[in-house]
């Protein structure tokens, strides 16, 4: 009876999915939403002390929440602190009374900083 038991335990155990590490769930996470009038980009994350600064881009932002903060910057400064054509952004958390600074790169949503094409015209045919 308490071998069944163990193989069925070592049998449930063996489907379980696999712990993330923990630096996989420290890395920032980057949205787009709705802040009206305009769109806004929303980064969130965690951080280990709720005295330690977050900066996006090199440039310090005010942010809500303690250990787990988010921002929201309008996409056009987000446009204004980024390369062309980003992909990603810089998120660094610094606390300076223990002199620790740690760098994320958080992914953006696909095609958000990516150029505009005005079409003149656009013909479709079917046939």
């Amino acid at each position: 009876m308490r071998s069944t038991n163990v193989a069925a335990a070592l049998f449930v155990a063996a489907f379980l999915p696999a712990p993330l590490p923990a630096a996989a769930s420290a890395a920032p996470q980057a949205k787009l939403v709705s802040c009206e009038p305009v769109d806004c980009l929303q980064v969130s994350g965690t951080r280990a002390s709720s005295d330690a600064a977050v900066l996006i881009n090199g440039h310090e932002v005010a942010v809500e929440g303690g250990r787990r903060w988010r921002v929201r910057l309008p996409v056009a400064t987000v446009r204004d602190w980024s390369s062309p054509r980003a992909r990603t952004i810089r998120v660094t958390l610094a606390t300076p009374a223990q002199d620790r600074v740690t760098e994320h790169e958080a992914d953006l949503p696909i095609g958000l900083l990516g150029g505009r094409i005005d079409l003149a015209a656009l013909v479709v045919r079917l046939r």
